[in-house]
């Protein structure tokens, strides 16, 4: 039985592909349908395919923010790898599927500051831009200058032959509604991200690879890299707490409201939450943000530990933590 077809620009479309070899956090079932998108004409191929058998799709980045439910997913799932770059000046553009890491050393090379920030984290500009991926204080908007989307509902399979004639528009950082580890691409999901043009400056080669070590240095020794996770499972938290027994007891709570932004590791934490286990996966010991892969881990025991974690910080804290993960569902 035949189990891929190849359509008009020779993109591979497979069928019953295991998601968790493509995720880090190592879950998940099957995709009906999934391809490799090497271009930017093969993900908007792989699009139109989709819209015209009439399935769902899913584009897929690096794969590190994401989790795949255990029952697969009932649709096409675009794996993308479109990963041209380049530099002029002071600007990279670069395409959606281009690796964080690989902009981080080549702008390191060039004597380029602004991304020193992203070492170590994995993943994809476009997942990056996506979720205004942040660190150490710095945010993927602080350097964003434009993105080139596609709206698919501008997307006609039949009318649309060539990529000529798609509509693609390229939105100014004001029009990408930046904000907490969100974007317009994350509100509207016909918004597919194409490639981003990043402004970056000139900097010192030694302060920029002394940055570099640093912020690698850091991820290693406070992150369980040692376990397959999908990163930071929540939100910080755009709040403030003004409960007075609380304040008393954690006094820490009184800086991060000069802030406004409560940590979410923090919550988890002092709700004494390290180490919970609920199958095969468990709150890190190591940074209560991560949820970790012990090993056989299903999908429904990391839904279950977050409704679990949510539950207790709500009772503790009176927050309401907020998922930063993707749920690849149809």
């Amino acid at each position: 039985m035949k189990n891929s077809s190849k359509i008009s620009n020779g993109v591979d479309i497979k069928k019953n592909i295991s998601l968790a070899k493509h995720i880090s956090f190592k879950i998940g079932g099957s995709a009906r349908y999934f391809c490799i998108a090497k271009s930017k004409r093969d993900l908007i191929e792989a699009i139109k395919w989709a819209k015209q058998k009439k399935v769902p799709f899913f584009v897929l980045g690096g794969g590190s923010n994401v989790l795949a439910l255990d029952q697969g997913y009932e649709g096409l799932v675009i794996k993308i790898r479109n990963s041209r770059f380049i530099i002029h000046n002071s600007e990279i553009y670069a395409e959606a599927g281009t690796k964080l890491e690989d902009l981080v050393k080549l702008s390191a090379r060039q004597f380029l500051t602004g991304l020193e920030w992203a070492a170590g984290i994995p993943g994809t500009i476009g997942g990056a831009v996506y979720g205004n991926a942040q660190a150490f204080d710095i945010k993927m908007s602080d350097i964003v200058k434009s993105v080139e989307i596609l709206n698919v509902k501008t997307l006609n399979p039949v009318r649309d032959k060539s990529l000529n004639g798609v509509k693609i528009k390229k939105l100014s950082k004001k029009q990408c509604q930046f904000s907490n580890k969100n974007s317009i691409f994350k509100k509207n999901k016909n918004l597919i991200i194409l490639s981003v043009i990043l402004k970056i400056k000139r900097g010192n080669k030694e302060k920029i690879k002394k940055e570099i070590r640093e912020h690698l240095n850091f991820r290693k020794q406070r992150h369980p890299l040692s376990f397959p996770s999908a990163g930071s499972i929540f939100v910080n938290q755009e709040s403030r707490i003004m409960n007075q027994e609380l304040l008393k007891e954690f006094p820490e709570l009184r800086e991060f409201n000069k802030e406004g932004i409560i940590s979410s590791s923090y919550l988890i934490e002092k709700a004494g939450l390290k180490g919970t286990k609920i199958g095969g996966v468990k709150v890190s010991e190591k940074h209560a943000g991560f949820i970790v892969n012990t090993g056989e881990a299903k999908a429904k025991d990391v839904l279950d530990l977050i409704k679990i974690i949510k539950q207790k910080v709500k009772s503790k804290f009176g927050i309401t933590l907020k998922e930063e993960i993707q749920i690849i569902n149809t």
